[in-house]
């Protein structure tokens, strides 16, 4: 009822201004929360607000490993290495994710799920010590991207190993954002902000006349402030961070983000990543593999791609930053 409400007042928000006004609609999705925001004089706010929901569902009925009969959880409960036939926009995706494992060298990986489960970062339980080595010896034969094929012209997928299964979470709230932002073009909006679990996609600019301001959060545990803020146009942002899922053992603590290379969390200094890009999914997909990647290695791979990075550092003295030139000039501007 208060959801109506709000929409039923966004409604005669528009249509008593005199000028753009900004609309904002938000909801449940793939396990967190959306929000929607839109710079326009005319807009049937609940209407709306249906067709977006419409539209992450189709996502969640392709990439959701909650749903049994989704076309993922379908992919991952067959036992066979034959090929499977998927729908074409789910093979792309894939086909996606694999082009980024290949330029990432394995750091982004759709096939490291049951590594994240075994940590205790899946549906169950947090674990309260780390799991044996010669039980992730033994996932890790069962994970790799390397193992999975795409051919989207018939369009189907296929494994080499029985056991694979694929894990979208570090891609798919990426591809949603996306898909709604072509979704809303191609309905006629064109100063729009889009975020799904704080992946961002973005166009146009705000009811001031501004481009939207983003801001990026202070890696700390305890506390939800921003570090910087950016005004941006045109563009999508992801953040991937190690401070807000993990446990702790014998005081050593264990992000959920996990190096499908040695089958356990990352340890080194890098605390967060954010990554502005073209499109959602590789924003979010990039972020994911250069935290696994670390400092060093990550910061190689953003200045030979030529991506615009924020990377977060914990150290001594608190929080040190690197950025690429990218980055850079997108914060001058």
């Amino acid at each position: 009822m208060r959801a109506v409400a709000l929409l039923a007042l966004f409604s005669l928000c528009v249509a008593c201004a005199k000028g753009p006004a900004e609309v904002e609609m938000s909801g449940n999705t793939m396990g967190t929360q959306f929000s929607v925001k839109l710079t326009t004089t005319d807009v049937d706010a609940a209407r709306l607000q249906q067709d977006i929901e419409q539209s992450l569902a189709d996502v969640e009925r392709m990439m959701s490993t909650y749903m049994p009969d989704s076309e993922i959880s379908r992919f991952n409960d067959n036992t066979t290495t034959d090929w499977l036939e998927v729908s074409k926009e789910f093979c792309l995706g894939v086909e996606e994710a694999l082009a980024l494992s290949t330029l990432t060298d394995g750091s982004f990986d759709i096939t490291v799920g049951p590594l994240v489960n075994l940590w205790g970062f899946g549906p169950g339980e947090l674990l309260e010590a780390p799991p044996a080595d010669e039980n992730i010896s033994a996932m890790l034969k069962s994970v790799g991207y390397e193992h999975l094929q795409a051919d989207c012209t018939r369009p189907a997928l296929r494994k080499d190993i029985a056991e694979l299964v694929l894990d979208m979470s570090a891609f798919g709230k990426g591809f949603a954002v996306d898909r709604v932002a072509d979704w809303l073009e191609a309905a006629g909006f064109y100063d729009y902000l889009v975020e799904i679990g704080g992946e961002l996609r973005l166009a146009g600019h705000n009811a001031s006349g501004e481009k939207w301001a983003i801001g990026i959060e202070v890696p700390l545990i305890d506390q939800r402030q921003p570090y910087t803020v950016i005004r941006l146009t045109d563009t999508a942002v992801a953040t991937s961070g190690d401070y807000r899922n993990y446990f702790e053992a014998d005081g050593v603590r264990y992000s959920h983000t996990i190096d499908t290379r040695t089958g356990k969390p990352v340890t080194h200094s890098l605390a967060s990543v954010t990554v502005i890009d073209d499109s959602g999914y590789r924003a979010d997909a990039l972020a994911t593999a250069l935290l696994v990647l670390g400092p060093e290695k990550g910061m190689e791979l953003a200045s030979r791609e030529s991506l615009a990075v924020l990377f977060l550092l914990r150290s001594n003295s608190g929080i040190d930053e690197r950025s690429t030139p990218a980055f850079e000039q997108l914060r001058a501007t």
